[in-house]
């Protein structure tokens, strides 16, 4: 199943949501959020600096995940950023494929 690391940042009314109910209870949330989608929760972490949350969830698919995402968007209290994460073996997979490629200009 792919992974996918979120960076998320509470804004308005998420930041007073967090304060109100705890942190445990957003990492709980979140379980249950990609519970829903057929996925596991790997990691949930609170940090300092640019970025408030860092997550890491297995999910089914990209689908599942843009799911994931829109909803998280549309509450307008979470903005994130999604990256794929990729296992040594994928990155292996890739560097054996031969693709045509011709760089700009050349």
């Amino acid at each position: 199943m792919p992974k996918y690391l979120v960076q998320a940042n509470y804004v308005g009314e998420g930041v007073k949501g967090l304060l109100k109910e705890g942190g445990t209870s957003r990492r709980a949330a979140a379980e249950k959020l990609v519970k829903s989608l057929g996925g596991a929760l790997e990691a949930f972490y609170y940090a300092f600096g640019e970025t408030d949350a860092y997550i890491i969830a297995e999910l089914p698919d990209n689908a599942s995940m843009a799911s994931l995402a829109l909803t998280v968007s549309a509450s307008g209290a979470v903005t994130a950023k999604t990256t794929v994460l990729m296992t040594p073996e994928e990155v292996d997979e890739a560097a054996k494929k031969a693709p045509s490629y011709r760089p700009p200009g050349q």
